[in-house]
C-alpha cells in the first residue's frame, strides 16, 4: 500500500489482451466466449504474472465475456485477489479513451492492470512508450505489456512511460 510520502514513485501499467476467444453463431461480440485455447492460454498469463512481480494493486477489466473469462482465469493463479472493476469503457476503446481511464486511476495504485482488447491496447501500450520500440511488436491474444509511468496516474501521456516488459506468455 502507498503512503502519501511515496505518492511520486514511478507506477506500473500492465496491459492484458484477452486470451483467444471463440465464435459461436449468432452470438453478439460482447458475448462471444473463450475458445478452447484462450482457456488454455489464460492461466498461463496468470502464472507470469505471478513469477514475474506484476500482481496489480487493481484491475479494470473490460465487460465483455471473453475479457472477464481471461481475468478469473488468470487471477485463479495469483496469491492476492486484486478488486476487479468491470469497466463498459475499455470495450471497444479508443487509445484516447483508454488513455482517459487511466488518468482517472485511483492515485493509491501502484500497479493497474487492464484487460482489454485490440487496436486500443496496441496503440496505448505504443503510444505511451518512449522509445517506441522498433520494430513494434505483434499484439497477440494474450499479449502483456508493462509499461513504468513517472509520477501520478493523472499525468499519462503520450511518450511518458518506459516499456519495461513485452511477453507473450501464453506462446512460451
Amino acid at each position: 500500500m502507498r503512503t502519501a510520502g511515496d505518492m511520486t514513485e514511478a507506477r506500473r501499467l500492465v496491459l492484458l489482451r484477452h486470451a483467444k476467444s471463440d465464435y459461436p453463431e449468432e452470438v453478439a461480440d460482447h458475448e462471444r466466449p473463450l475458445a478452447k485455447r484462450g482457456r488454455r492460454d489464460a492461466p498461463v498469463v496468470g502464472r507470469w504474472l505471478a513469477e514475474s512481480g506484476c500482481v496489480p494493486d487493481a484491475v479494470v477489466c473490460s465487460t465483455a465475456l471473453r475479457a472477464r473469462e481471461t481475468w478469473a482465469l488468470a487471477a485463479a493463479k495469483l496469491d492476492a485477489a486484486p478488486p476487479v472493476r468491470y469497466e463498459p469503457r475499455v470495450y471497444e476503446a479508443t487509445v484516447l479513451g483508454l488513455l482517459m481511464l487511466v488518468r482517472e486511476f485511483d492515485p493509491g495504485w501502484g500497479t493497474a492492470l487492464i484487460v482489454g482488447h485490440n487496436p486500443g491496447l496496441a496503440e496505448l501500450t505504443l503510444g505511451l512508450a518512449d522509445p517506441r520500440p522498433k520494430p513494434p511488436p505483434a499484439f497477440p491474444t494474450a499479449f502483456v505489456a508493462v509499461l513504468q509511468l513517472p509520477g501520478e496516474w493523472a499525468d499519462a501521456g503520450p511518450e511518458n512511460a518506459r516499456l519495461v516488459t513485452f511477453a507473450v506468455p501464453a506462446k512460451s
